[in-house]
């Protein structure tokens, strides 16, 4: 284990080493993601336990994002202070703390501040995890490696809300965050155990507080109008215009600053490569995709067609099976093949899900419900580690944190924005659908009041002499009305989420061929 490689370092581990570090830092991993989203199901149970108002209990979600969105970038600064190792364990190590606090909050107030906690120190998890995966592995193994990585990463979001839905009827709301407590331990204990004598180099610089400040505020300002933006009816709200402005005077500022920093926070230099230019703007974009439509998958589900948050969340579930099933097969071939072609075609099955999703029907069963599913974790086996091999072709071993915090921020971001547009979107396009419904109905075309009303008052007479009260009828035919622009506001946004995919494809032939063997640098 500890021999050297042949580039000076530690040479990779094997065997058993090898085993357990690897599910020590997919669990470090699993865990980060899974808590930005176990608690969207419980929101209605934590608010009601605490005794406040279920749109104040957002906020349990909003302060995690938030802080996340914020500590992400600093991920390069943090592992080239003080080392990819310590930074990934001792961020580990407060996560677990943190969410023991989060299990043992007594208000709302202290819950919030446990999350901000949570999230700020969760930052350099995910891109700490993956450049350390990337370490330990192999050369000829490094394509498994981001698999691990990858698999994790797309299957926590799905296995989330079942798993805090189930949590929540069956348990206290606290085990959604107590679970982490002996995950936590365990993983900080295995990775320090196996990776301690595997440290990087370490840079003693300082932290450049200004372009730090300008960071945290134009994140946490654009956070904050992502998260609220749609409560408030976004632009037509004076605190959302004014935030936004906000936001992007404090996102130039940001950006002149770090251009002409001999020390910035955030090298945005790594641009400077075709190939990470490209494949996060791709990246990025096709998961803002895939993380806006797994929120209105479930939200469909339960809002109009009757699920339970459990089965709701059941019918995302052969996604991941089959994400897990494919992902190691997926990750053998990928040393073989250009990394643009499996991206090519983890996104075309992306856009066939979408597709097949769009022809969803007010009948559908259960079974033609989850069809699309089975093609989206085919897609998903290897869209992580198709596209970040394309990104990283040219980013060097010094500058692999960096990077990863850097796309690692990105995505994250275009997530937040991508669940709060897609709300938006659905509910602008029921509004609209649900006119031309009622247009319909009321004169057969496009009648207008008078003599048009005659269809409903038919409909609205015909359940009457089935026994309803002319309420009920009213009340029946509003419902199914609804249901049905609902319908059409989901399937029109599984249309474009498909079209939005075939179009990113072009970018990721803009890049140069990318091999997983060789291709990916381990963070020495």
């Amino acid at each position: 284990m500890a021999s050297s490689s042949s580039n000076g370092g530690p040479a990779p581990l094997t065997g058993v080493s090898l085993a357990l570090a690897a599910v020590a830092l997919a669990l470090g991993t699993f865990m980060q993601v899974l808590d930005s989203t176990i608690a969207n199901v419980a929101l209605p149970t934590i608010a009601g336990n605490l005794g406040v108002a279920s749109d104040q209990g957002t906020w349990v979600i909003t302060s995690f994002a938030v802080a996340n969105g914020i500590s992400v970038p600093l991920t390069g600064w943090l592992m080239m202070r003080f080392g990819v190792v310590r930074t990934f364990v001792v961020s580990v190590a407060l996560f677990t703390l943190a969410s023991f606090l989060c299990g043992i909050a007594w208000n709302l107030p202290s819950l919030i501040l446990f999350r901000i906690l949570q999230g700020a120190v969760s930052g350099p998890m995910i891109p700490g995890s993956q450049a350390l995966l990337i370490m330990i592995f192999p050369p000829d193994k490094r394509s498994t490696a981001l698999g691990v990585w990858s698999m994790t990463t797309l299957v926590a979001p799905v296995l989330g809300p079942i798993l805090g839905g189930w949590i929540s009827d069956n348990f206290a709301w606290e085990w959604i965050f107590l679970i982490n407590v002996p995950v936590g331990i365990a993983c900080t204990w295995i990775c320090w155990r196996f990776m301690h004598n595997r440290e990087t180099a370490t840079v003693a610089r300082k932290l450049n507080l200004v372009s730090f400040s300008l960071l945290v505020f134009w994140v946490g300002t654009l956070q904050l109008v992502l998260d609220t933006g749609k409560d408030a009816d976004w632009f037509n709200s004076a605190h959302i215009v004014i935030l936004s402005l906000l936001a992007l005077i404090g996102f130039v500022a940001w950006l002149i600053w770090e251009l002409h920093e001999n020390n910035p926070v955030v090298d945005l230099t790594l641009f400077k490569s075709r190939n990470f230019a490209f494949g996060v703007i791709a990246l990025c974009a096709a998961y803002a995709v895939f993380f806006g439509n797994n929120l209105l998958m479930p939200l469909w589900l339960q809002t109009n067609m009757g699920y339970v948050a459990t089965w709701a969340g059941l019918a995302a579930a052969p996604s991941g099976v089959v994400a897990v099933f494919l992902t190691p097969f997926v990750a053998k071939i990928s040393n073989r093949i250009d990394a643009r072609i499996m991206a090519t075609i983890s996104l075309l099955l992306f856009a066939l899900s979408f597709y097949m999703r769009s022809l969803y029907s007010p009948d559908i069963d259960f079974g033609h419900l989850i069809l699309p599913m089975f093609i989206m974790g085919a897609a998903m086996s290897a869209f992580f580690t198709s596209m970040i091999t394309v990104s990283f072709r040219d980013v060097a071993p010094h500058q692999m944190p960096a990077a990863s915090g850097l796309s690692n921020f990105a995505r994250i971001t275009a997530g937040s924005f991508a669940a709060s547009l897609t709300t938006t979107l659905w509910d602008n396009y029921e509004t609209h659908a649900l006119n031309n419904i009622s247009g319909a109905m009321a004169g057969g075309g496009g009648g207008g009041n008078s003599g048009g009303s005659g269809g409903v008052d038919q409909v609205v007479y015909q359940l009457m002499q089935m026994g309803m009260s002319h309420a009920q009828a009213v009340a029946a035919i509003t419902r199914q009305v609804s249901q049905q622009a609902y319908l059409l506001a989901t399937v029109d946004i599984f249309r474009i989420s498909s079209i939005i995919i075939v179009c990113l494809i072009p970018l990721i032939w803009l890049s140069r061929k990318a091999m997983a063997n060789g291709q990916v640098h381990a963070a020495d």
